[in-house]
């Protein structure tokens, strides 16, 4: 029997001669060299370090940061307003604005029906010019009655006269006592006329104050009258008392009628424009008046308005409601209480602030006003 293997026709096949690999026909793997090895050991270490680095600064920015701004976007933009109401009533016949149209201060915005208020001015006038006549008439009188007290005064020197003459002579025999008795009664009379003028003279007189027409009541009072017809007569002409911008004019209507004192339209003023922002008790620690604010309006995203604290309310939203909260002790749950705090505007604006505007604001507390540095923690008056 042979070695190697045979077929099925009995040839006897050779052994197949296979070559073992060499070194050069094999894969190479080439070892790392040691430059390479010690880079990569660099960066591991490098990344294993820049972690807790990293870390750490976070966490150092918010130790240092987390309580310095503190932030409410329960805030909105508010206005001065003002309610114009008539100091007259009746119908309006006239209208010179409409809605949202800016005026100025002393600018007309509607007028009342003038014609009752002409009558009355006519009817003052009037008065007055009586009153002018009863001064003169007056005046008349007291001049009259100087002279009824010299006729007086003439009157009963006469009869004194004659009285002394009939008692001489009714003392020598020579007149009755019918006739002395009526001397005697005539000096009794002129006595009783000359008592009577003076007392018309003193009347007169004190009817007239004295300075002449200007210091009379009367007329004093019908000038009176007709200056305050004269001011109703201006007064139809209503016009606006502030610089700003007309709203509400809906009942600003021809034919509509109008009361004294019942706001007709509102001027939403132009130069006065602040943030009432709502802050949680709990951020009211560090805020003071005059630190820097941030205010973010809802409707002009990405413009930043910049401010500052202006004044801290005196009391929390609550306590200026309408119905306060009145807890009883049984089921009393502690709320954390909203203060307004009123945060002016610097500057001008790149958009206008239109009152009732929903806005973000962020007071930077770390700046300290110099009346609170120079006295310690103590903050700033509040208004």
């Amino acid at each position: 029997m042979t070695d190697g293997p045979t077929d099925l026709r009995g040839d006897t096949r050779q052994p197949l001669d296979i070559e073992p690999e060499t070194a050069e026909s094999a894969p190479r793997v080439e070892a790392p060299s040691a430059p390479e090895e010690s880079g990569r050991s660099r960066r591991r270490w490098s990344i294993l370090l820049a972690v807790p680095v990293l870390l750490a600064l976070i966490l150092g920015y918010m130790w240092l940061f987390s309580g310095r701004y503190v932030s409410t976007d329960n805030a909105y933009v508010q206005r001065d307003m003002v309610s114009v109401t008539s100091q007259v009533s009746g119908e309006i016949v006239a209208v010179h604005v409409t809605e949202n149209q800016q005026v100025r201060r002393g600018d007309l915005l509607f007028e009342i029906d003038d014609q009752p208020y002409r009558v009355a001015l006519a009817d003052a006038e009037a008065q007055v010019a009586q009153a002018r006549v009863q001064f003169a008439s007056l005046r008349a009188e007291s001049a009259g009655t100087s002279g009824d007290i010299a006729g007086a005064q003439a009157n009963l020197a006469y009869a004194e006269r004659n009285f002394e003459r009939y008692r001489d002579l009714h003392e020598r025999g020579f007149l009755s006592r019918a006739r002395y008795d009526d001397a005697v009664h005539d000096v009794q009379e002129a006595r009783e006329r000359l008592a009577n003028a003076r007392a018309s003279a003193t009347t007169a007189g004190a009817a007239l104050a004295p300075g002449g027409l200007g210091n009379q009541p009367v007329l004093q009072a019908a000038i009176a009258a007709r200056d305050a017809a004269l001011l109703n007569l201006e007064r139809t002409q209503v016009r606006a008392s502030a610089d700003g911008y007309v709203t509400q004019t809906d009942r600003l209507q021809v034919g509509n009628s109008v009361v004294t004192g019942v706001p007709v339209v509102t001027i939403v003023r132009s130069e006065t424009t602040w943030i009432e922002a709502n802050y949680k008790e709990t951020d009211l620690e560090n805020m003071y008046v005059g630190q820097p604010a941030e205010i973010d309006i809802d409707a002009y995203p990405g413009t930043v308005v910049r401010g500052h604290v202006a004044s801290i309310g005196v009391g929390t939203g609550s306590e200026f409601s309408v119905l306060p909260a009145q807890n009883a002790s049984g089921n009393w749950v502690k709320v954390t209480q909203r203060v307004p705090v009123r945060i002016a505007v610097d500057g001008t604006p790149e958009r206008p602030l239109i009152a009732g505007l929903s806005a973000t604001v962020t007071v930077d507390t770390q700046e300290r006003p110099p009346q609170t540095q120079a006295g310690g923690d103590q903050p700033a008056a509040r208004p």
